[in-house]
């Protein structure tokens, strides 16, 4: 049984947008305007890093720690449903049970802690997730710069016209553009809900690979779009009552950089003032059973956690 708790995570990005909006020109997400000047991550690509990061460390499914959100395609290069993924975590999990629910919620890691929704002609069930990210915002205004490049390699063959002339070949010569933000740090809150756990079958040793998912999905992230990300701070706070919390850790972090420009350019500009969630800690030390936190050491820090610091990953 797992505890109730909370997750804060600080990472930051760089020549790259971890999570474009399609409606936008695959701009940085602004959901809170132009003039505030921040970007924003959605969840899901949060998840994405995490289910990612698992994928590739249990390449057979670790016996009980497949993905279930994914993209698999068949020989014929067909994209699989929901049912065909499914039956393929019965089959290689060996799992005898007739009901899909307790297979899943058995073998698939990303099932038991970010929930699903399964809707197939046999069987139909929506189990909500232990697990709930919120929208990761940056730390302070951003502005994401255009550029653009020109394609080298043509689509297909250059090949001979009949008259003995080069054929012109797409995509040859062609201007590529593309949004960039060159340096960029994110709070990323979560909760975690011990109830909720129980009914999706979500397990300590969960909890403990999707903060190594967090921290080392970031840091492997491989897309040029996406720039190079990096984790810097990681706290986990578990709680004594599964009914508690004290929410809204990221606003009790902030970020001080030592530049006359409105942003940080590096991770050599920035310091994390924690004196604010080190006293909120503080005062709801009772209501509290555990606190862990993990910190890349390059990162300067102001205030001082009460808690176990641990090794990173």
């Amino acid at each position: 049984m797992i505890n109730s708790g909370e997750i804060l995570f600080v990472k930051s990005v760089k020549d790259g947008i971890p999570n474009r909006d399609p409606l936008n020109d695959s701009n940085a997400r602004r959901i809170f305007g132009e003039e505030d000047g921040r970007i924003s991550l959605s969840d899901v690509s949060i998840k994405r890093d995490i289910r990612d990061y698992v994928a590739a460390k249990y390449p057979d499914g670790g016996k009980t720690n497949y993905i279930f959100v994914r993209e698999e395609r068949t020989p014929e290069g067909k994209l699989l449903g929901r049912s065909s993924l499914a039956e393929e975590i019965k089959k290689k999990s060996e799992h005898k049970s007739a009901k899909m629910q307790e297979v899943l919620t058995d073998n698939a890691f990303d099932v038991r802690t970010f929930g699903i929704v399964y809707s197939v002609k046999k069987e139909t069930f929506k189990l909500t997730g232990p697990v709930q990210f919120g929208w990761a915002h940056s730390m302070h205004p951003v502005e994401s710069q255009y550029i653009q490049g020109t394609v080298v390699m043509p689509s297909s063959d250059i090949k001979n016209t009949a008259e003995g002339a080069e054929t012109k070949e797409v995509g040859q010569g062609t201007i590529w553009t593309s949004y960039i933000v060159p340096f960029a740090v994110f709070a990323v809150p979560a909760i975690i809900n011990a109830n909720i756990a129980k009914e999706s079958k979500m397990k300590p040793e969960d909890v403990d690979l999707l903060l190594e998912g967090l921290w080392n999905g970031t840091k492997h992230r491989q897309a040029r779009g996406r720039g190079i990300q990096q984790p810097l701070f990681l706290l986990h706070i578990e709680y004594n009552d599964p009914m508690f919390r004290i929410g809204y850790l990221e606003e009790g972090v902030k970020l001080v950089h030592n530049t006359d420009e409105k942003t940080p350019n590096s991770l050599e500009d920035i310091c994390l003032d924690l004196q604010v969630l080190e006293q909120t800690i503080k005062s709801n030390i009772d209501k509290i059973k555990n606190v862990r936190y993990w910190i890349d050491n390059r990162i300067k820090t102001i205030g001082n956690i009460e808690g176990t610091l641990q090794k990173p990953w």
